[in-house]
């Protein structure tokens, strides 16, 4: 009997090492298609690498499949750290969560209510009198008082 369980023993390794090498091949899938997608939508794939994260077992098609869940870190603007996620099933990519970019509101418009000393002057350094390039601002230029103390 010591040749039936060395074979078991045997076969349970192959069995755990071909799992493993089907494993770390779909890892690397995964892998791949997160890089495409930071690319696509314009983010950094931190330490390029994914982890697996959670297994589940979907129905498509009549039939059930398991499906991979890998977590990876991204970055916005290379200053954070974001995590993001997709759901793998097979070699095609099923699902993809990734970070919400939130952009910052434009800076407030100075309006006639605003204190001359609060509203910021930018320089025009192309053309007299014009934006400078580049911008959208125009420069603010105190106005000449024709004289007399009334407000019109």
């Amino acid at each position: 009997m010591g040749n039936v369980d060395d074979l078991l023993v045997l076969l349970a390794l192959v069995a755990v090492t071909g799992l493993w090498l089907k494993l770390s091949a779909a890892r690397e899938r995964a892998a791949a298609e997160a890089r495409q997608q930071c690319e696509r939508h314009g983010l950094q794939l931190l330490d390029e690498t994914v982890g697996l994260r959670a297994l589940r077992l979907r129905h498509v098609a009549g039939r059930r499949r398991l499906e991979r869940c890998y977590g990876f870190e991204v970055s916005i603007d290379g200053a954070d750290r974001e995590q993001g996620s997709l759901w793998m099933l097979g070699d095609t990519l099923s699902e993809l969560r990734l970070p919400t970019v939130v952009l910052t509101p434009p800076a407030p418009v100075a309006t006639a209510a605003t204190p001359a000393s609060a509203r910021s002057v930018e320089p025009a350094t192309n053309q007299p009198g014009g934006p400078a390039s580049g911008g959208n601002m125009v420069p603010l230029r105190p106005r000449r008082h024709s004289g007399g103390d009334s407000l019109h």
